[in-house]
């Protein structure tokens, strides 16, 4: 794979790039569910190919190609330059300097989540399901997911990077039915459970079936529960929703390119300006928000960016202000400050863009139990239904 990255960045300068950058991967991706005691999906697919991106006149380019051979990958960097000679509207592109990059990341794990037989993972799921049996409860799911990344990375100004990223994840859903209403139960978290960057020791902890139980019983009790309350009143969230929030009202708006408007996706593109940069009050003096590529776990973990640039902790809000935003190389360079690390691709035919890696509110002081205390009426807000 590293020959064929190679083959691309010089098939790409001898088009006529000034930069050029080339990935190889092979992703290899499960997933298992099951409906009401019996298997719905069982997919085991294998995918690779290599993208090439370019600069050429002051335009970027970017082409992909399935064929992991000679062919593909030159092809691929010469499709990505016609691209960018093609594009309108070319000037002058700067760049974040970074020092070329040789190095290797692996995810950490105890077992290999993608090598547990498929056997053993619909049994798992028809388990945690049967858990979920009650009179009231009329659909049951489980699934369980497991990915394998093998990355290459390799760019002209001489960065060599080489990755494995393994995730895996799983949850229950339970949906009580009765006098016209429904309700739905999730565990861990709503819409296909939760996932780590982690082995399978990560769902076996889950406790699936353990869970289950619990999770019908209260599908089956919101039937009868009382409408939630409207007015005025005090809001207590829970760390699933807390991450929700994070991720819409911070993650996003955040990412450099929405806010230059070079990226505008079904997250929208941004309300933040770049002079809002070290003014803009964001929350309270208790609001503090960083981002965080090394955070063990974490599905926004790596140990380079799909740039090159190495994971880094860094500020978003400290004290309630805006303090940094998400950015690539680009848009660091633009903006003046930051040094990119959050670009990222959704595989080898995608063009990177910034994505937000681990966000974090960071902790102030007390407990779950002084804050609960301190809410003479109030709402408390657990597990997310809906978008």
């Amino acid at each position: 794979m590293q020959d064929l990255c190679r083959q691309a960045i010089d098939a790409a300068l001898g088009a006529g790039a000034s930069y050029a950058d080339a990935r190889a991967i092979v992703r290899r991706s499960q997933l298992v569910t099951t409906k009401n005691g019996e298997v719905e999906t069982v997919s085991d697919a294998e995918t690779g190919g290599i993208g090439v991106r370019v600069l050429v006149g002051g335009a970027w380019g970017f082409a992909c190609d399935r064929r992991l051979e000679d062919a593909g990958a030159c092809d691929a960097a010469q499709r990505a330059a016609a691209f960018a000679r093609a594009a309108p509207g070319s000037h002058e592109r700067e760049l974040v300097p970074l020092e070329p990059q040789r190095g290797s990341y692996r995810t950490k794990f105890e077992r290999d989540p993608v090598e547990v037989p498929l056997a053993d993972k619909i049994a798992l799921c028809l388990r945690a399901d049967e858990a979920l049996a009650h009179d009231d409860v009329k659909v049951r799911m489980a699934s369980v997911r497991a990915l394998r990344e093998e990355k290459v990375f390799i760019s002209s100004e001489g960065s060599v990077v080489e990755q494995q990223l393994v995730d895996c994840g799983g949850g229950i859903d339970a949906i009580a039915l009765g006098d016209g209403l429904h309700q739905i139960r999730s565990y861990p978290s709503a819409h296909t459970g939760s996932s780590a960057q982690a082995g399978w020791e990560f769902v076996e902890g889950l406790g699936l079936e353990r869970e289950a139980p619990r999770v019908a019983e209260e599908a089956a009790a919101l039937l009868q529960a009382d409408e939630c309350p409207s007015g005025r009143t005090t809001v207590v969230i829970d760390a699933e929703q807390v991450a929700l929030q994070v991720h819409e009202s911070v993650g996003h708006p955040t990412e450099l390119d929405r806010v230059y408007g070079t990226e505008a996706a079904y997250a929208g593109t941004s309300f933040l300006s770049p002079d809002d940069l070290g003014s803009l009050r964001y929350g309270s003096p208790h609001m503090n928000i960083t981002a965080d590529a090394t955070t063990p776990g974490g599905m926004g973990t790596f140990g380079y960016d799909d740039e090159g640039v190495p994971a880094a902790r860094a500020a978003v809000v400290e004290e309630g202000v805006l303090r940094g935003f998400l950015t690539s190389r680009e848009t660091a360079a633009r903006i003046g400050s930051g040094g990119g690390g959050s670009m990222r691709a959704d595989g080898w035919n995608r063009m990177p863009l910034v994505r937000m890696t681990n966000l974090h509110l960071e902790p102030g002081e007390g407990t779950l139990e002084d804050l609960l205390a301190d809410v003479d009426d109030g709402i408390y807000l657990a597990t997310n239904k809906s978008w």
